[in-house]
This record gives C-alpha cells, structure tokens and sequence, in this order.
C-alpha cells in the first residue's frame, strides 16, 4: 500500500495541458471515482476544458502493481492499453470521448471533456432524454458486440496477435470466482459459512457450460455512470482500459446489475443461459470481494465500496439459496 499519495497539480498538469491544446492550465479538478486511474478536469485559458488521465502508483488504489496483459481481467493501468482500446471503438464507430493528446513519458492521455452529465444523473433527473439515451445507447451495444476477434482476451492483446493464459473465458470466470470466494470467506462470516455450497454451484455452473468459439468485443464494466452524454445527447463509453473479446453474456450480466429496471431497454434475445447463470454468481461475488479488498487499503470513499459489497453479498446469499 502506497502510504502517502500525491495527487497532481497545477504545476505538474500545465505542461501536459499545453503540448495537448496548446492553451494554458487555468486551473485543475480531480474527479471522484477513479480507483486505477487519477482523473483530472483541466480549465483552460479560452474558458474550454479537457480531461486527463493518468496511470501512477500514487493513483492506484488497487496499488496491483504491473498487469498480466494476457488475463483478460487485468487492469490495463497503462496508456497504451486506453489508446488501444480508444483506437478500436473509433474504428467501430463507437463513440468515445475523442483522444487529443498521448504522453508516453508522463503515462497520461488528455481526452475532450463531455460535459452532458452521465447517464446514471440523467436517467435521475429527466427519464425522457434518459430513455432516449439508453435507446441510443442499445444501438451503441449491438454495433460493439457485433464485432467479433479471434480469440478470447483484452483488445490490445488480441488485436496485436496474442493469445490469452487461460483456456477458455468461462474457466477463467470460474478460477477467478473461486479465488474471490476466499477472498470473500477470509473477509466476511456470512460468506464464510457457504463457502463450500458456493464452491459446488460454481463448479456445476461451469461444468453445464458448452464450447464456444465465438468472441464478441465488450465493454466489460459498463454501468450507467460509465455513459457520459455528449452535447447532442449522444451516449459515450468511459473507462474503456477494459475492453475484450469474450462472452457477451458476460456484458449482459454486468449491464442487468448496473442497469436494474433500465435494464430492458438493453435486453437482447438468444444469450446463452448456462452462461448467464455462471456468469452471475461469479459476477456477484468479485462484487463482494474487491470492494472488501479495496478498504483495506487508503480508498478515500469506503463507505461506497462497503455498499457495493453489502449489497451483492446480499444476493450471493439468495442465490446460492435457490
């Protein structure tokens, strides 16, 4: 664990601020929500403003150290990893907030800064134009998961002609279910207690899964505040480091969670159910044991990540009651 972080300054962001837009740093704001990544809104002098992100330790709350690219699940803190994803969704035509600028010496990137609220505050605030922007947004997803790779893994691996560790995407949900389930149990009584039961549905889940060979590019962890609106209203896809080729089911367990009564505006038919069953219970519970992980460490907002674990605690407790 990093003891003392060091979040970015004016001074420090001015020169990555002016080889971007060629303006000067008027003035800096750190977004909330980033655990990987630090996100800063920079003011310029023509009163516009640009976000940068940057990869660092000091911004790492995960504090993971160097990713394995070839887990699909590895966190891609890098800014060849974003650029990548970035260059994939633009050559799809899905929108993406446009990269300006690329630093490989500071591992940072500045992106135009949408500023139509994401779609969580909209869907809150005003439901027509919330409607209206999940439609597009459906639309956005079948034209991403129509694009399928030729092997499962993050996009930059597999674009670039690599191949992943694991066997298959369903056994790689499966290990790492079974790692987050200790993590969890060594966290948590309650989970503690059904572990053994948890590890048999697992294992049954993951056995009633068939072959697949078919790979389609997702997002990975797109909740409504991963959509930010652009000024015609247009959904636009952030924290895109995550993008893969894998089950879409996967995608869809994800969006149900995140989505709730959204969530039919998403739905599409024909999901694999084997899949889908797997892919929610180990869902739930990496949704159990990463925030527990993460509080023990120096995340400034605990209190948002012991909701998040709470909760999906509460639904691996029913499902593995079903």
């Amino acid at each position: 664990m990093t003891p003392t972080r060091r979040h970015l300054t004016r001074d420090d962001l001015a020169p990555l601020a002016r080889a971007a837009t060629g303006r000067t740093l008027t003035g800096v704001t750190r977004l909330r929500g980033g655990t990987k990544k630090g996100v800063y809104r920079l003011a310029l002098d023509d009163d516009t403003t640009v976000v940068a992100y940057v990869w660092s330790p000091d911004e790492d709350y995960w504090d993971a150290g160097p990713s394995d690219l070839r887990d699909p699940f590895s966190a891609g803190t890098s800014r060849d990893v974003f650029t990548a994803a970035h260059d994939r969704l633009a050559a799809t035509g899905v929108r993406t907030p446009r990269l300006l600028y690329a630093d490989a010496e500071k591992d940072a990137v500045v992106v135009e800064d949408l500023r139509g609220g994401s779609l969580e505050d909209v869907l809150e605030r005003d439901p027509v134009a919330g409607r209206a922007a999940l439609e597009q947004l459906a639309g956005e997803l079948a034209t991403l998961h129509a694009q399928e790779g030729p092997a499962f893994g993050k996009a930059v691996l597999v674009d670039n002609g690599g191949t992943s560790s694991a066997s298959s995407a369903a056994r790689r949900v499966t290990e790492g279910a079974l790692r987050d389930l200790g993590e969890a149990a060594a966290r948590d009584e309650r989970i503690a207690e059904v572990r053994e039961d948890l590890e048999e549905s697992l294992r049954r889940l993951d056995a009633a899964v068939r072959p697949r060979d078919r790979h389609s590019l997702i997002h990975g962890e797109l909740g409504p505040d991963h959509v930010l609106l652009d000024d015609r209203g247009r959904p636009a896809l952030i924290d895109i480091e995550g993008l893969m080729y894998f089950d879409v089911e996967w995608e869809h367990v994800f969006l149900r969670i995140r989505f709730g009564s959204h969530y039919d505006v998403l739905r599409v038919p024909d999901l694999d159910e084997d899949r889908m069953g797997l892919y929610r219970l180990a869902m739930h519970v990496s949704l159990v044991a990463g925030p527990l992980r993460l509080i023990e460490g120096d995340f400034p907002h605990p209190e948002w990540m012991r909701e998040i674990a709470e909760h999906n605690l509460v639904r691996v407790l029913e499902l593995v009651r079903e």
